[in-house]
Formats: structure tokens, C-alpha cells, sequence
């Protein structure tokens, strides 16, 4: 990832994510913005929240979770693994940790907590404060390898790909809307209309909701949209099989001949069909076809002159004897 990328730049969600009973969960890990709100409770690999961030439910991490200072939970926490808890977090719930607790001040829990491991009350250094200041110290010493070596457990941990809800995100059943570009992976069951700046929703995915963006907005191959598709200075694009059960309305359209929409199709500008690739084009046809006919000519030439060759043989040998 270059330098100056941002993780946080787009709304990104996974192949197979699914929301289920008010909860959003995946197989990966969860990344939260700052000032973001989750009404949703979230389950995942790791699960990392900027400063403010909200959720609305409990939230369930197999490995490590981390929260940044003034988060609110409305409900439990359960960690797998270490819990990191800046100054004056809010949790309604339980706190429960299978491994160390790393608690900042003026944190407020509401029905207690339990760590299995070591429990230290200060202000936890954030997560990526602290890798940038261990992996500068290990550089400086001159353990290039041992700092390559970090990087990549970090980034091999978990081999599915995280949700990112960028920052002044809201997401609920009723809407995730975000500021940024959204892209749906495979696979993924959502509640909600999602509202963003470009949509790419990926194959075999079912949508609760409608679709809105300024921007581009592409609806994948047998992906089912439970609303309308609109945009404002796009173009919306329905692959093969896609099927929206709303109205389309953009600048430009472009569709599948097998995807469908059960309401009106509106383009300000053009709208173009493709077609399925059923049949060869036709000059590839008739370049085929050509030395087919060429072969059957060839072949009826010799067998003319395989039939005079015959018939000359056989008027030579029943004509007359010669006389002596």
C-alpha cells in the first residue's frame, strides 16, 4: 500500500459479509473511522475504532479489539484475545477478555468486567502510534528483517479482507451512508439503502435497500437490488442476470439483455443493451465457411477425373482386338 493511501478512503465490505439479527458480521476484521455510528452490534476478526465512534450493539472480536477514546457501546464486549480501551469510553454492558486489558482513564462500565490476563489502567497508546514507534526503534537499530517480519504478520493475519466504514459514517438498517466510494464484495446479504459517491456492488449479492450515488454505480452479475438505482451524474450499469426491483434512473445506461428491472429505466443521455455471446460473429462465419467450400470443390474435381479415369480404362479394354 503506498504511503499515502488512505485504508479509510471508501466504504469496502467483503465477500460473504451478511447482517444478521441487527448484527454485522464477518469473517475479517472491522475497521471503524473516528466519529463514525454503527447501529448495528458488530462480530469479526479484529475489531479497531477510531475516537467517537458509536455502536449500537455489542460487539464480538475473536482476536483483539481496540477502541479509541470517547467510543460508546451499547452493550456487550467480548474479546478473544487483548482489549485496548482509551480515556472515558462508554460501555452499557459487560467487558469480557480472554487476554490482558489495556484500559485508559475515566472509563465507564456499566455492569463490570473480567480479564483472564493482565489488567493496566493508563491511556493506551493507539494501535498504529505504537507499530509506527516499534517499527522506527527496529529500523534504527538496524533489524531490517525482524521490521519486514512484523509487517508481514500484520498483513497476513487474517486472509479475508476487512470491512472499513470510513470517518462521519453512519451505518443502520436503514441507510449506510458515507461521504466516499462504497464497493460490496460477493456474497454479501445487507439491510439498507446505500448512499455514497460511487457504488460497485460485486455477484451474487442481495441488497435490502436502493442505491444512490453522484458518481458511477455498477450492480453485478445475479445481484438482487430491493429498491431503486439512481444517480446523479453517472452512469449505472446491470450486468448479467442482475435484477432491480425499483426504477433506474442516471445519465447513461448501460445493461445486460438478461438483467432486469421491474420499474421504469430512465437515461438522460444514451442506453446501450449487450448482448449475450450466443453465436459466432458473422466474419468469423465466413472465414470459416471459405475454405470449407473450397475443400468440397477439391474434392468433386477428383472425383471427375477418378470417373474419366475409368471410363477411359474401360472403353480400352472392350474394343476390338487388333488384326495381325
Amino acid at each position: 500500500m503506498p504511503l499515502r493511501s488512505d485504508p479509510l478512503d471508501e466504504l469496502s465490505i467483503p465477500d460473504g459479509t451478511t447482517v444478521e439479527e441487527h448484527d454485522l458480521v464477518t469473517d475479517g476484521d472491522i475497521i471503524v473511522g473516528a466519529q463514525s455510528t454503527v447501529e448495528f452490534g458488530v462480530r469479526g476478526n479484529n475489531v479497531v475504532a477510531g475516537e467517537r465512534a458509536t455502536f449500537g450493539g455489542h460487539i464480538e472480536a475473536e482476536d483483539d479489539c481496540r477502541l479509541d477514546l470517547w467510543c460508546d457501546v451499547d452493550g456487550d464486549v467480548l474479546v478473544g484475545q487483548d482489549a485496548y480501551l482509551g480515556e472515558r469510553v462508554h460501555v452499557t454492558g459487560q467487558l469480557m477478555v480472554s487476554g490482558d486489558l489495556d484500559i485508559g482513564d475515566d472509563v465507564e462500565i456499566d455492569e463490570g468486567f473480567e480479564a483472564n490476563g493482565w489488567i493496566v489502567i493508563r491511556n493506551p497508546m493507539p494501535t498504529v502510534v505504537f507499530l509506527f514507534v516499534y517499527l522506527s526503534q527496529l529500523l534504527r537499530l538496524g533489524e531490517e528483517e525482524a521490521a519486514q517480519g512484523i509487517i508481514d504478520d500484520v498483513l497476513d493475519e487474517s486472509d479475508a479482507e476487512p470491512i472499513t466504514i470510513p470517518r462521519n459514517a453512519h451505518v443502520s438498517d436503514d441507510a449506510w451512508r458515507v461521504s466516499t466510494p462504497a464497493a460490496v464484495g460477493d456474497g454479501c446479504r445487507l439491510h439498507g439503502n446505500i448512499r455514497a459517491e460511487e457504488i460497485t456492488v460485486g455477484a451474487d449479492n442481495e441488497v435490502f435497500g436502493s442505491l444512490r450515488g453522484r458518481g458511477d454505480i455498477v450492480v453485478g452479475e445475479r445481484t438482487r437490488i430491493h429498491g431503486d438505482v439512481t444517480t446523479r451524474n453517472g452512469t449505472v450499469v446491470l450486468e448479467n442476470g442482475a435484477e432491480v426491483l425499483g426504477d433506474v434512473s442516471c445519465t447513461d445506461l448501460e445493461f445486460h439483455e438478461n438483467a432486469t428491472a421491474d420499474g421504469t429505466m430512465r437515461a438522460r443521455g444514451e442506453m446501450t443493451m449487450v448482448r449475450a455471446e450466443t453465436r459466432r460473429p458473422t466474419d468469423e462465419e465466413e472465414s470459416e465457411s471459405e475454405p470449407e467450400e473450397e475443400e468440397d470443390a477439391e474434392d468433386a474435381e477428383d472425383a471427375a477425373e477418378a470417373v474419366e479415369t475409368a471410363h477411359r480404362d474401360r472403353s480400352g479394354s472392350d474394343g476390338p482386338a487388333p488384326q495381325a
